[in-house]
């Protein structure tokens, strides 16, 4: 597993200047997000989507420590 793993986006075929920085890469397969919010909003859905596509990676994880039991959602690209 390794810490704030960074992708490259590419757009017709031209590397973009910007990266996405997710939180953890769980053997390379796995994209970990890690929140302390009041819930999981559409917003984290749809940058762990993005985080996928970039990533090549097929399986996400959104996990919430803010509320007073564990919260998480599995997303799939």
């Amino acid at each position: 597993m390794s810490a704030k793993k960074d992708y490259q986006v590419y757009y017709k075929d031209t590397i973009l200047k910007h990266k996405f920085y997710a939180d953890f890469g769980v053997f390379d397969e796995i994209i970990l997000e890690v929140k302390s919010t009041k819930s999981i909003p559409d917003d984290f859905i749809a940058m762990g989507l993005n985080y996928l596509k970039f990533s090549e990676n097929k399986v996400g994880l959104i996990v919430n420590f803010g509320r007073q039991s564990l919260e998480w959602k599995r997303i799939v690209y």
